[in-house]
C-alpha cells in the first residue's frame, strides 16, 4: 500500500525506473491513466510509458516543455498547452474512448477541451508500462534526457472512461473505482535509483 509514500527519482539516468504489472485480459478500447508529479525539470520528460511489441508509444504521458503535455495513443499525439507550473504538485488525467476517439486531459481536477485521438484503434493487452522512461522499444531503449527526475505518486490505469466526478475524485485522493493498476495495490518493480519516501 503506498498511501502517502512516493516514487523518487533522485538523478537524471538511462537506468532507473518503475516496472508496473498490470493484469490485461483483452485490447483497451477505453482508459483513463492519472498520475500526480513533482518535478523541477524544464526538458522533455516523460510521466507515463506503456509500450507493446507493436508499438512503443502504445500509451504515453510526456511532458516535452512546462506549458504543455502530450498524450499518445497507438504512436499518434495531441497536446495539451496548459500554464506553466509554480513549483507544486500536479495531477493529470488522461483518458481515451476508442468509438469516439475522443481524448480527455485533466489537470489539477479541471478538464481542457477535449480533442480527437485514435478513433476505431485498440490498444495492446501485452505490454511492459513504466514510470521515469519513455520506452523506445518494448521494455527499453531509453534516453536520458527523456527521464523523469522529481517524485510521482498517486498512479492509477483504467479501463474505462472516469466520469467527471471520478476524475476530481481522482484529484481529491477520494474513493476511487477498482482499476486495473491502483496506488494502493500497486503491483511493481524499482530497477536503479528509485526510492519510495513518505510524501513531504
Amino acid at each position: 500500500d503506498l498511501v502517502n509514500q512516493v516514487f523518487v527519482f533522485p538523478w537524471e539516468t538511462k537506468d532507473s525506473y518503475v516496472v508496473l504489472r498490470a493484469k490485461l485480459e483483452q485490447p483497451l478500447l477505453n482508459f483513463t491513466v492519472c498520475l500526480r508529479s513533482y518535478t523541477d525539470l524544464t526538458r522533455p520528460h516523460s510521466l507515463f510509458s506503456y509500450a507493446t511489441k507493436a508499438q512503443d508509444n502504445e500509451i504515453l504521458l510526456f511532458k516535452p516543455k512546462p506549458t504543455e503535455y502530450r498524450f499518445y495513443v497507438g504512436g499518434k499525439s495531441v497536446t495539451f498547452r496548459v500554464p506553466e507550473s509554480r513549483g507544486d504538485w500536479e495531477h493529470v488525467c488522461a483518458s481515451w474512448e476508442s468509438a469516439t476517439g475522443i481524448a480527455e486531459f485533466w489537470l489539477n481536477g479541471k478538464p481542457w477541451p477535449r480533442k480527437g485521438l485514435q478513433r476505431g484503434y485498440a490498444v495492446g493487452a501485452e505490454a511492459v508500462i513504466m514510470l521515469g522512461q519513455e520506452q523506445d522499444a518494448f521494455g527499453g531503449g531509453f534516453d536520458v534526457y527523456n527521464s523523469f527526475t522529481g517524485e510521482l505518486a498517486d498512479v492509477h490505469l483504467w479501463d474505462t472512461g472516469l466520469s467527471p466526478d471520478k476524475m476530481r475524485a481522482a484529484y481529491q485522493s477520494l474513493r476511487l473505482p477498482p482499476a486495473l493498476l491502483a496506488w494502493r495495490s500497486l503491483s511493481y518493480e524499482t530497477k536503479g535509483d528509485v526510492v519510495v519516501k513518505p510524501r513531504l
